[in-house]
């Protein structure tokens, strides 16, 4: 697969019990997922992941800007395709219309 990267970080900050360099994209990525899953908040980011809610959530505004998530699904996607693993017969495509009230556009 190719890659897809909008940067890393590079803040020094530092956290009790995590470390002061610059997390990995894949670190992040770990603990983005972990947050999205879990329902936890960023700050409640065990300590575990090596970085801060903070460090994780910059990142994933960051890339969120950038569209990497977007361009990450799609590699995926093509991958998958390219195996032979994707049926596209299975897949849903899901729409919401709502009227808009009171004369709204």
């Amino acid at each position: 697969m190719g890659a897809v990267s909008a940067g890393s970080s590079t803040s020094s900050g530092t956290a009790a019990g995590r470390r002061t360099a610059s997390a990995s994209d894949r670190e992040v990525l770990a603990a983005i997922i972990f947050v999205a899953t879990s329902g936890w908040t960023w700050n409640q980011l065990p300590p575990g992941f090596g970085l801060s809610g903070v460090t994780a959530f910059r990142r994933f505004t960051k890339w969120s800007e950038a569209t990497v998530r977007a361009k990450l699904h799609r590699l995926v996607l093509d991958e998958l395709d390219s195996r032979g693993e994707l049926d596209w017969s299975r897949c849903a495509i899901d729409s919401v219309r709502v009227r808009a009230l009171k004369g709204g556009s």
